[in-house]
């Protein structure tokens, strides 16, 4: 393999000193010079013109620089600065070789690119080899007098220029030991230092604060090429591990790192082409600044594009991601990590003020994630809240308590996500999530607390309306002198129970005692309502109830019996008695009393209504005539005096009808149960009737006559209904009669003559049976007839009318 193989020679600086920016990192690159870090090293060599510079670097570092070819004459052969790596040295060095001095090509006094070059290899350098000739060493006018110059004038314009190594390469070597020679070139050194004008801050400065000097002599390259070459080979060995301590480069200073090479060395040089002096210092700030802000944000471009970011992100918008705060934080800091091995070894407070930089972008570019993080933490911890919530209740624990339990439980759990899901890197307060997240559980709690006062408040009125409403409008109905007492007596029984069941109940809420009072209060209005909302409503069917009573007790006897007006009762006595309890009715629902009682309202009502009437003489002025009733609330009042009044007027209208119709079936029976004629008929039918009386005894055969006919009339009367008929009025009676009269005769021939079909000697027996079970009553409509073979008819008559 060729040993000049991987040198990368580059033309960094062009003879006209154009700067080869683009060349320079792409020599890096090839190089891997980013990579190293500060375990890099610089070399620079400077000297005359033709000196062979190319030549030493070429064996003494594996280059492939061009060298001048001795047999087309001297002359220049590098213009500009050229740059490559030193082939199989540890650690990378690099070598720069630029273009000799005191060159015929740029005359005279055209030395500008010369310091140029020279303050550029200062600047860069932690080494650079001075190439002279042997034979000037100790002579006032040598060739390397004016390059000393020059390195010591421009290494003055460094501010604070770094420690660079000053190896004196002595070409040629003569026959003087290096001994000798060694001390001469020192003092000469020494005199150009002293020589030099100096700023007055480095008057008394010596030479070596700035420089280490080594001297080093070689053969010739032409006349000892062989003893040249193992010189050679004996001084690359001293390259090897130069910055290490003990090392050629072993105490230098300020070194910038490799990734700041390229930028650093363009931004040096543009400086010196403006003709300004170096200020190293803050150089390498301004170095580091521009490096780290860019490592910066490779960082935060590579943590933007990261895969694991990405994936991490766009799970958080859908759900909980366990783990998150470690895995975030262990990213942000693998990315803070990279930043710091990348930019390790530039200016410290540079580096320090761009990783906070960085590390403000990134927790700044994760916070929208972290809050969102929070939002599924505080939905879904509050979710499990009010499930847990539910359960405790459904468990049968008191409210109270299960809020109290869940509530703590729940608000250290949220603490411990939100510490499992916080960035190390960033100082982020969740008292304001926290606080957000405990009022919403507040506010659940209290809605769940409204939600089950307001069930529980509903369960005790439903039962309330059970216990109250129906006895209310039992007692109401009933309307008796006992009613309110056993309202009232109903109503404090069953609120004092409820109250109590519900007291025990709210107790498990663990309200303040105002607030427990106002919904026992509440509930205590209720059933007041209930009770007093029955009296209105049954208030306001006060005819209809009174009708109700006055027909119950008019129409049935005191055993609840139906009655039958035969005549002997006393419809009067009745009557008052049937009005006097609706009276009595209507007095209980003229007014409430569920506070009170004592009021003189039944006694306003009998004195105006009824006892009004038995003193007629006596002028009096009616009570009724009123809106309100003495000592009777107008709140509590349900009917006033005037409405009473009118609705008794109502009342009596009402019902007159009924004792009417009771007045006309007691008549009616008292005529269908008296069918004998007056005693002075029956004389008068005795006396005139003497001779008829008579013929029927001398023919007995008109006896037989009679009784058959007898039995005749008794089964149409019985059959038609006549006096069942006639109790509806005489005319309606005579109109139904003739329409059933021959029907029914026709009915009662065609049985005689299907009887008559039958055996003489059951014919006796057919004509007794056909008139046996003959049932008459007032209140039938037809007659049932048996044959001599068990078979029963009904009338079709008798049909007819119950249709």
């Amino acid at each position: 393999m060729d040993k000049e193989a991987g040198c990368c020679s580059t033309h960094l600086i062009e003879g006209d000193g154009t700067f080869n920016g683009e060349g320079l990192d792409n020599f890096i690159k090839e190089v891997k010079l980013a990579e190293c870090g500060l375990s890099y090293a610089v070399v620079a060599i400077m000297g005359p013109q033709s000196s062979g510079k190319s030549t030493l670097l070429n064996n003494l570092f594996h280059t492939n620089f061009r060298e001048m070819d001795a047999y087309r004459g001297r002359s220049q052969t590098t213009k500009g600065i050229w740059m490559a790596r030193c082939v199989g040295i540890e650690p990378c060095t690099i070598v720069m070789d630029l273009e000799g001095t005191d060159g015929r090509e740029r005359g005279e006094d055209d030395t500008a690119f010369e310091k140029q070059s020279a303050l550029f290899a200062l600047a860069v350098s932690d080494i650079v080899l001075i190439n002279m000739w042997c034979h000037d060493i100790g002579r006032e006018q040598a060739a390397n007098k004016p390059l000393l110059k020059t390195v010591f004038q421009v290494m003055l314009r460094l501010f604070s220029p770094r420690k660079t190594t000053l190896m004196f390469v002595i070409r040629d070597k003569t026959r003087t030991p290096l001994e000798n020679l060694e001390p001469v070139l020192r003092e000469d050194i020494q005199k150009i230092w002293d020589s030099v004008p100096k700023p007055e801050a480095h008057k008394q400065t010596p030479l070596s604060d700035f420089f280490n000097v080594e001297v080093v002599a070689l053969s010739s390259f032409e006349e000892k090429e062989e003893q040249f070459k193992e010189q050679v080979a004996n001084l690359r060995q001293r390259f090897f591990h130069s910055i290490a301590p003990n090392g050629l480069a072993g105490d230098r200073r300020g070194v910038v790192p490799a990734s700041g090479f390229s930028f650093s060395a363009q931004q040096i040089w543009e400086v010196i082409k403006e003709n300004k002096d170096l200020d190293l210092p803050a150089h390498k700030v301004m170095v580091a600044t521009v490096r780290c802000e860019e490592i910066a944000n490779e960082k935060y471009s590579f943590f933007v594009t990261n895969e694991d970011w990405c994936d991490l992100k766009d799970a958080v918008q859908s759900h909980l991601v366990p783990g998150f705060g470690n895995k975030l934080s262990s990213m942000i800091e693998a990315s803070l990590s990279s930043y710091d091995e990348e930019a390790t070894y530039f200016e410290d407070g540079v580096r320090s003020a761009k990783r906070k930089q960085l590390e403000e972008k990134l927790i700044q570019l994760v916070q929208p994630t972290y809050q969102l993080m929070l939002e599924h933490i505080q939905l879904e911890t509050l979710d499990k809240f009010k499930k847990a919530l539910q359960d405790a209740l459904n468990g049968g624990q008191g409210f109270a308590k299960a809020a109290w339990n869940c509530t703590e439980s729940f608000m250290t759990l949220f603490d411990e996500q939100c510490k499992e899901v916080a960035i190390k890197q960033a100082d982020w307060d969740s008292a304001k999530v926290r606080d957000k997240f405990s009022r919403e559980i507040d506010s659940h709690i209290a809605e769940v607390q409204t939600a089950k006062l307001s069930e529980l408040n509903a369960l005790y009125e439903s039962k309330l309306k059970v216990a109250l409403e129906g006895p209310v409008a039992a007692l109401l109905e009933g309307g008796g002198d006992d009613t309110w007492p056993a309202i009232r007596k109903l109503f404090h029984q069953e609120t004092k129970t409820t109250i109590s069941d519900f007291s025990d109940a709210l107790s498990g809420f663990e309200m303040d005692k105002k607030a427990n009072e106002e919904m026992v209060s509440n509930l205590e209005n209720f059933a007041r309502g209930i009770v007093e909302g029955k009296t209105k409503e049954e208030a306001g069917k006060a005819l209809y109830r009174m009708k109700e009573r006055f027909t119950s007790l008019f129409n049935h006897d005191a055993d609840s019996m139906p009655r039958v007006w035969t005549g002997k009762e006393d419809i009067r006595a009745i009557t008052k008695i049937a009005r006097s309890s609706s009276l009595k009715l209507l007095s209980v629902l003229a007014a409430s009393r569920l506070d009170v009682d004592g009021d003189k309202i039944g006694d306003t009502l009998v004195l105006a209504l009824v006892d009004h009437k038995k003193d007629k003489n006596t002028p009096m002025q009616d009570p009724l005539v009123s809106s309100t009733w003495e000592e009777v609330p107008a709140t509590n009042t349900l009917i006033t005096p005037a409405q009473c009044k009118s609705l008794w007027s109502q009342f009596q209208r009402e019902t007159e009808y009924t004792i009417t119709q009771a007045i006309a079936s007691q008549e009616a029976n008292k005529r269908n149960n008296n069918m004998l004629p007056p005693p002075w008929a029956i004389a008068a039918m005795f006396i005139l009737g003497f001779n008829e009386f008579m013929t029927l005894l001398r023919n007995p055969l008109w006896l037989l006559v009679i009784f058959v006919g007898y039995l005749l009339f008794k089964a149409l009367w019985v059959q038609l209904d006549i006096s069942g008929e006639f109790s509806n009025g005489m005319l309606p009676g005579i109109l139904s009669l003739s329409t059933k009269f021959l029907p029914t005769v026709t009915n009662l021939l065609r049985k005689l003559a299907e009887e008559g079909q039958k055996p003489v000697v059951t014919q006796p027996q057919v004509l007794g049976s056909n008139f046996q079970g003959v049932v008459s009553s007032s209140g039938s409509s037809g007659v049932t007839m048996e044959n001599g073979n068990g078979t029963e008819y009904t009338s079709p008559t008798t049909h007819v009318k119950e249709q």
